[in-house]
């Protein structure tokens, strides 16, 4: 089981190398070439929804993410420090509820640095919505930090 760890600052233009490193890694962990472009938007979700957290409660605390090649599955975790809440930690009920509303469009541009100006109109969960309609096997946990951690697994 190989592991590979990136800590980096709370800003959007960090989350396109999240990304590229999750795409890389997912590669080579052997998950499927169809599968690549769900794993870079699942990740740049997560990141995304991390570092604005993270630049509106605690700007100079470090986002985590940790990419794990198992024997068969590759899994990615999203950790950050920022205070939780409810509104921040919807639960699966309410995430899948974001989803069936067909409310999740702006979402996906939240990943994108150019479009940080949206992170404010976008309520948190919505982000969640749309990790959970990529990725069968999704977790929400709390972090031993404070904040949240997002779970994506994809089998290889």
């Amino acid at each position: 089981m190989a592991t590979v760890e990136l800590r980096f600052s709370a800003l959007p233009a960090h989350v396109r190398t999240a990304r590229l490193v999750a795409a890389a890694v997912a590669r080579r962990s052997g998950v499927d070439e169809a599968v690549l472009d769900e794993v870079r938007l699942a990740v740049g979700e997560a990141c995304s929804r991390a570092v604005h957290l993270h630049r509106a409660h605690c700007p100079d605390r470090l986002v985590m993410v940790t990419l794990v090649d198992d024997n068969n599955a590759f899994e990615v975790s999203v950790t950050d420090e920022a205070p939780r809440s409810d509104e921040q930690t919807p639960s699966f009920a309410e995430i899948a509820e974001l989803a069936d509303s067909g409310d999740s469009g702006p979402a996906a541009g939240a990943a994108d640095p150019d479009a940080a100006y949206l992170e404010d109109m976008v309520p948190p969960g919505v982000g969640l919505a749309v990790i959970q309609g990529l990725v069968d096997d999704v977790g929400i946990t709390p972090s031993p930090a404070g904040g949240v951690v997002v779970r994506m697994t994809w089998p290889t």
